[in-house]
């Protein structure tokens, strides 16, 4: 029998690595749900292709006639009636988190590309999960390294997790120069290809930042036990060390169709082509992060830190602050000073429910907006 899988952000990044997954195993996965945000075009040709599909324009407030379901509240009704067995996450940003809970509610796996679930709402995720018997599955590739390693050696052995880092185009700039990169130069990524935000982030080290918060919620282990090593070749996608002082390591080439791989055919390994690495003259290198040059990094680490509310704060802070850099309204310098100036607001959380963190990130996004029109207008 085939897998049912749903896509969410199907004409994204993610979303067009999964379809290329679920192609060349035609076999194995029957597509039932897609949704795009504004892509119409795209999500109209795939329905084409995968006329059994759902399809469903959730950035879209009024009918169209070739696409009848529209909006974000037919997207969560259209996953509750899906059926489906696994549920990929490709959407970009907070709008991901309430789709990733739906899916859980409805007893779907999650295939989780979107970390901001896990950022702003690890705890409800999990319950979620719980409620409705899925599992949360994550598909970036550190993650997924790391979940597939303790899943082999046990989490009882660990000691540390070793999150690799690429560094981004940046790396060996120095930090003045930093004050003149352009976004176009933000968006040449070194090994990955991505999408806008997340290749910025992985220039300022955000990415990386989100992903420390993103460790500790799925494998709920302490900040401390987490640490960043840039890998420039992006070919160890993550370490763990055992308590015995061995460190083990998933290495393949930078393909993220081979996590997306993994988590539909989890538990089982099923043979693929994706990210299938060559050892002949092979260089591996690494490195300290530069926090003092990259703060998004220790930004992070100070959120998790903090706890409760904050790392959904740092998360939207950077989310308008990134927004602001990509369309010329802020320079890069000016995202971490942005998100540094919204963590130091007052941010009182009584208790971590859905309702305080939507509140909570639309009271981040109006700060981090009017800390980035400041700097705009002294600049």
């Amino acid at each position: 029998m085939r897998k049912k899988v749903a896509i969410l952000g199907v004409t994204g990044s993610i979303g067009k690595s999964a379809l290329e997954v679920i192609r060349a195993e035609r076999d194995s996965f029957e597509p039932i749900l897609f949704s795009s945000h504004t892509n119409i075009d795209g999500l109209l040709a795939l329905g084409r292709e995968f006329p059994k599909a759902v399809l469903v324009l959730s950035g879209q407030n009024q009918g169209i006639e070739q696409a009848p379901r529209y909006g974000r509240q037919e997207l969560l009704k259209s996953i509750r009636d899906s059926g489906a067995d696994i549920v990929v996450n490709g959407i970009t940003g907070a709008t991901g988190l309430v789709p990733s809970l739906v899916s859980l509610e409805s007893g779907a796996d999650l295939a989780l590309a979107n970390k901001e679930t896990i950022v702003m709402a690890a705890p409800l995720v999990f319950a979620a999960a719980a409620k409705g018997g899925g599992r949360v599955i994550p598909i970036d590739s550190e993650h997924s390294a790391i979940f597939n390693l303790i899943n082999a050696h046990g989490i009882d052995r660990l000691e540390e997790i070793l999150l690799t880092a690429s560094g981004g185009p940046f790396r060996k700039y120095p930090a003045e120069a930093l004050i003149t990169v352009t976004p176009e130069e933000a968006l040449v990524h070194p090994t990955w290809k991505m999408g806008p935000k997340i290749t910025v982030d992985s220039a300022t080290l955000a990415n990386k930042g989100l992903e420390v918060i993103e460790a500790v919620g799925l494998f709920n282990i302490p900040v401390d036990q987490i640490r960043v090593v840039v890998h420039p070749q992006s070919i160890i996608h993550s370490m763990i060390r055992l308590t015995d002082g061995a460190v083990y390591a998933q290495l393949s080439k930078p393909d993220i169709r081979l996590p997306i791989h993994e988590a539909l055919t989890f538990p089982k390994c099923v043979p693929s082509t994706f990210g299938r690495l060559e050892f002949d003259a092979l260089t591996l290198e690494f490195e300290k992060p530069d926090g003092k040059k990259f703060p998004m990094l220790p930004l992070a680490y100070e959120a998790v830190r903090s706890g409760g509310i904050i790392p959904a704060v740092y998360n939207a802070a950077n989310e308008v602050a990134v927004s602001a850099f990509l369309t010329k309204n802020a320079a890069f310098p000016d995202i971490p000073h942005i998100v540094e100036n919204v963590l130091n607001m007052a941010w009182p959380c009584p208790s971590l429910d859905l309702p305080a963190i939507l509140e909570a990130d639309a009271k981040a996004r109006q700060a981090a907006h009017n800390f980035a029109t400041k700097r705009a207008c002294a600049s």
